[in-house]
């Protein structure tokens, strides 16, 4: 075990995830709860939330809850549904709550967290603004299974298409993947915009 809290590598660690960080990841490489409160009396650590934490000298995210939930849910965690799609500023859906995507095995027990164990393949996830994130065409797919009204789907995949976000090609793949009531949607869509 690690006993000299290493601050070069906190800082690669906080420097990938827009400088944040649990308490978990400081504990792995040296940092002790009382090393912790000493950096964050000192002002080197702003303790956002329990077990999260932002090195000072990055400024805070606009999306820090984005932050505190996909550093919350854990390894493999990624954001999705309404949170993603206003991470994309696509359609005008006000999530809420914070939707994230975990593996089946993860624990379910998250606060204010909307936790989704849907499977992801590869290419369903990208970074985006230093978070982990569906892919718009895959996040488009989660919100019209969630529920998600027609309008607000149908501005979302407008407006993907518009901004180069997603093409065609990709958004009607994935409503192949999904088939149904998806497929059929994502169609209409696509097919309204054409003509």
């Amino acid at each position: 075990m690690v006993t000299k809290p290493n601050y070069d590598q906190l800082y690669e660690i906080a420097e990938s995830q827009a400088g944040y960080f649990t308490a978990h990841q400081a504990r792995e490489i040296g940092f002790t709860w009382e090393r912790l409160s000493s950096n964050v009396k000192s002002g080197k650590f702003l303790r956002v939330m329990r077990g999260i934490y932002r090195l000072i000298h990055f400024p805070g995210s606009p999306h820090e809850d984005l932050f505190v939930a996909w550093l919350s849910a854990g390894k493999g965690s990624v954001i999705s549904h309404q949170s993603a799609l206003a991470i994309y500023d696509l359609s005008d859906v006000i999530p809420s709550g914070v939707h994230v995507i975990i593996s089946r095995t993860a624990s379910r027990r998250r606060g204010n967290i909307r936790l989704h164990t849907n499977r992801l393949y590869p290419g369903d996830v990208i970074i985006r603004e230093g978070l982990p994130v569906t892919s718009v065409s895959r996040t488009i797919v989660d919100v019209i299974v969630s529920g998600l009204a027609y309008e607000h789907i149908e501005k979302a995949i407008n407006e993907a298409l518009q901004r180069g976000l997603t093409t065609r090609e990709e958004m009607l793949f994935q409503a192949r993947r999904r088939g149904g009531k998806v497929h059929e949607m994502i169609r209409q869509v696509i097919e309204g915009e054409d003509g």
